[in-house]
């Protein structure tokens, strides 16, 4: 993960984009330096999120960040634009040729600390094909972290995650904890694995989003296909500290292992 620092226009704005630009990329960097496999850049200090659209100053900047990012690393790169403004991460990934997006709510509905989030697989779908963009893939998550199910709780996961595979689109399925560092439930992930092995040809790639370390990833890719690592790579695992280069190694060792 490269969490980007708080973008102009939201509460946290230091006032100075080259500092968060110079953030952004040596984060960027001690990543690529460790060995991993692709980035993924969202705006995370942009809280408190809006539930919708993002600004457009949020999303122009991102995308400077983005292309940046592309151009100083070269790895596979996605976007995810926060809340869950999935049409401004396809837009941000075609301008810097990235390679997926995440959308936190792409099917379904729930509640979260910016109101009730409603999916909306079928207009992003569309926006994708009209800008040319089919190459992007999509993750979406189920059950997604800080969020709540809407009405008596959540449905059995394997409908969840059928009908965000086969009804909304999604070419990735990210499995989280309850919110940002917090660790992955292993029995849900072993039951997304089940699940996505029945779909067959269908099946798309299974990612952790929350929780990984190198303590816990032999565990996890014992049924997922990708870790998603942000907290347990800064140092001392504190959320608000710089990447550290040792803890990515120390990360990346335990995933060849």
């Amino acid at each position: 993960m490269l969490h980007a620092p708080a973008l102009p226009g939201s509460p946290g704005y230091g006032g100075d984009m080259a500092a968060v630009r110079d953030v952004v990329l040596a984060d960027a960097e001690a990543l690529a330096s460790g060995g991993v496999d692709g980035l993924m850049l969202e705006n995370f200090g942009d809280v408190p999120f809006f539930r919708g659209r993002a600004p457009a100053e949020a999303v122009a900047c991102l995308t400077r960040l983005a292309c940046e990012v592309k151009l100083a690393t070269g790895l596979p790169l996605g976007i995810n634009v926060l809340r869950n403004d999935g049409e401004s991460a396809l837009a941000v990934a075609m301008a810097c040729g990235a390679d997926y997006v995440r959308v936190n709510v792409l099917s379904g509905a729930v509640v979260t600390d910016q109101g009730v989030i409603e999916g909306d697989a079928a207009r992003l779908m569309r926006r994708r094909r009209e800008m040319g963009a089919e190459r992007i893939q999509v993750w979406g998550d189920v059950r997604v972290k800080h969020a709540a199910p809407m009405g008596r709780g959540w449905r059995p996961i394997e409908e969840e995650v059928e009908e965000l595979v086969l009804r909304a689109g999604a070419g990735g399925v990210i499995v989280s904890g309850t919110g940002t560092g917090k660790a992955t439930d292993l029995g849900e992930l072993r039951e997304v694995r089940r699940v996505m092995d029945g779909l067959g040809g269908r099946a798309v790639p299974v990612f952790v989003g929350s929780g990984a370390s190198a303590r816990t990833a032999t565990d996890l890719l014992e049924f997922a296909d990708g870790l998603i690592v942000g907290t347990s790579v800064k140092r001392d695992g504190q959320l608000g500290q710089p990447v550290d280069p040792a803890r990515v190694a120390a990360l990346m060792a335990a995933v060849r292992r």
